[in-house]
């Protein structure tokens, strides 16, 4: 049986395993890429000169290429050790304080951002914690907010910072939209980055609190005469360590949202420097911001799982902290009709889209504002936005689908090797997803398998830990003890009973998936690593109309709008209750196994 000791030991191996890896990876990207190192730092740096062989015979010499790239990375692993990040292949300038200017940089946005985000949990959950500590409180229905919470939690740190920049800097002109010169410039940034992690944080906690108050030992306090505030206080502590660990995943959260905020806001931080040093391959700047990026991650998991063990106390550091499950509470009239809404409108648009042309280009009408010959206006090239919001839903979607079927399927084989699948999700999670974009960018070259592979493989970790913790519940269960002791062969316990308890739960929880892998490749696109021109992919639709965001609003908000559309349709489908437990897949498996004669005549 293995110990907490050696869990705890096996979590900080995979991640020093995946830092190796990703680094290992971002050195050999030059080689893996199959193009020329040279021609790329040569274009890099004046892309004007004629790359001729002496040209490019001086690049590789002064950059030690012929050396090849298992001697350039072990230089530069060496050279790391000794604080020493080389120097830029572009610029020529030390890589060290680059690295250190843009992350002091993204450390003020992250802090700004995660004080933030606490503050939003914190008003996300103070109802249900005060209803809590008075007894107001149903223990089974919640406190109402998971669903706004959840949605907060759905949207992509791209599309909310688009949205702020349209309605407080372009409409209302309170904030600057671009620059990091002063105070002001910190805020939209901040809250871009604060609002889905406040509202993934709040949702934790509103769901974990209704199940400590119904503990018995609240009800005690209550009836001893202990005040609310010391009620709410106890049971906030107990719900704390089951929210901590998520902290975490906040923090690489918000270093891969990051990229992508600094370069709507135009913010110099280490995630921009990452991306643009991915462009130009300038691989030692490269290494560096990747090496700070995930260093950031893993740092804060490991900081957020030392404050759990220390909230948790000695008494019960080693045991596993969970909580009473609440009944799911039933599926109301509003619940079921949001994400009909959301799915009619989808498709009345994406179908109304589909009858016109994406391609076509009218430069009279550029920028047009909507009207009858273009009911959603026209983008800077003077094309429908209508018709490029309808065709590229078979890129952003269509894509989507293709992805979460592998990733379903992968899951189903991983989930069966539990160490396998916990070590892949300790892995995926130190790399953000964004991250992962950049370094299969950099190998394939940006454009749609690009980024469905790097979506895929941070996609399909949590769906496989899934799978292999319904497995190992499973293969506990009773009744496939009794299928073993009465000769029931392997297989047919395999494919009659493990697999249609794991199946059905690992395929609805893929379902929920669905919109955020598409939300994950239009964060793609919009960086410039998914889809190219003139493809009408969501995210890269809205990237080549913000620059005209002040003269055609329109261009920017109707894909977010669509965007949007797909968060909402994701958090109403997450926030339906399971089926009933009498009904579900498992149930049926447990039926069937109370007929062994049945099972053993096949």
């Amino acid at each position: 049986m293995t110990t907490p000791r050696k869990e705890r030991t096996g979590v900080l191996l995979s991640r020093a395993a995946a830092l190796i890896v990703v680094v290992t990876v971002v050195g050999l990207l030059p080689w893996l890429s199959g193009r020329d190192p040279a021609l790329s730092v040569l274009r890099a740096r004046s892309a004007e000169q004629e790359p001729t062989e002496e040209a490019l015979r001086a690049v590789r010499e002064q950059l030690g290429l012929e050396s090849g790239p298992v001697a350039l990375l072990g230089n530069w692993f060496g050279a790391v050790v000794r604080g020493d990040l080389g120097r830029s292949w572009v610029s020529g300038g030390e890589v060290l304080p680059s690295v250190l200017s843009g992350l002091g940089v993204s450390l003020a946005l992250m802090g700004a951002a995660l004080f933030l985000a606490l503050v939003l949990a914190c008003s996300l959950c103070a109802r249900t914690l005060i209803r809590g500590a008075r007894g107001t409180l149903d223990t089974n229905g919640g406190g109402g907010t998971g669903a706004p919470a959840a949605a907060l939690a759905a949207l992509p740190e791209f599309l909310i910072a688009t949205l702020l920049m349209v309605a407080l800097s372009v409409w209302l002109g309170w904030f600057p939209p671009y620059g990091w010169q002063e105070p002001r410039h910190l805020v939209l940034p901040a809250l871009a980055l604060g609002i889905p992690a406040g509202g993934l944080l709040g949702r934790l906690a509103e769901d974990a609190l209704p199940a400590v108050f119904a503990e018995r030992w609240v009800e005690l306090w209550r009836s001893s005469g202990c005040t609310p505030g010391r009620i709410g206080r106890a049971a906030l502590r107990r719900a704390l360590p089951a929210v901590l660990p998520q902290l975490g995943l906040v923090a690489v959260g918000l270093t891969g949202g990051a990229v992508a905020v600094e370069t709507v806001f135009a913010v110099p931080g280490i995630g921009r420097t990452a991306l643009g040093a991915a462009e130009s391959q300038d691989l030692p700047l490269l290494q560096g911001s990747v090496l700070a990026l995930v260093l950031l991650g893993l740092l804060a998991g490991l900081i957020a799982q030392t404050a759990r063990r220390w909230m948790l106390g000695p008494g019960l550091r080693d045991a596993s902290l969970s909580l009473p499950a609440r009944r799911p509470a039933r599926a109301g009239r509003l619940r079921v009709a949001v994400p009909v809404a959301c799915a009619v409108l989808l498709v009345v648009v994406i179908g109304w889209g589909l009858l016109l042309d994406p391609l076509y280009v009218d430069t009279a009408a550029r920028l047009g504002a909507p009207g009858g010959a273009h009911p959603l206006g026209t983008d800077a090239l003077g094309r429908d936005v209508l018709a490029r919001v309808g065709h590229g839903a078979a890129t952003t979607v269509g894509i989507a689908v293709l992805v979460c079927l592998g990733s379903y399927l992968l899951a189903l084989i991983v989930g069966f090797l539990p160490a396998l699948a916990s070590g892949a999700s300790e892995t995926a999670n130190a790399v953000p997803p964004v991250i992962a974009g950049i370094l299969v960018a950099a190998v394939l070259g940006p454009g749609p398998l690009g980024a469905s592979i790097a979506v895929a493989l941070v996609s399909w970790p949590a769906l496989a830990a899934h799978a292999a913790a319904l497995v190992q519940e499973t293969r506990a269960a009773g009744h496939l003890t009794a299928q073993r002791a009465i000769g029931s062969p392997p297989r047919w316990i395999l494919l009659h009973h493990l697999l249609p308890a794991v199946a059905g739960p690992v395929a609805r929880h893929a379902v929920l998936r669905l919109p955020g892998i598409a939300l994950a490749l239009a964060s793609l696109g919009f960086l410039g690593l998914g889809a190219q021109p003139p493809a009408p992919e969501w995210g890269l639709t809205l990237s080549e109309s913000l620059p005209y965001v002040e003269r055609a609003p329109w261009a920017v908000l109707t894909p977010a709008a669509m965007l949007l559309l797909l968060a909402m349709l994701a958090v109403s489908l997450s926030t339906l209750p399971a089926p009933a437990a009498g009904r579900g897949p498992i149930a049926r498996v447990r039926a069937r196994a109370l007929r062994p004669e049945r099972s053993t005549a096949r």
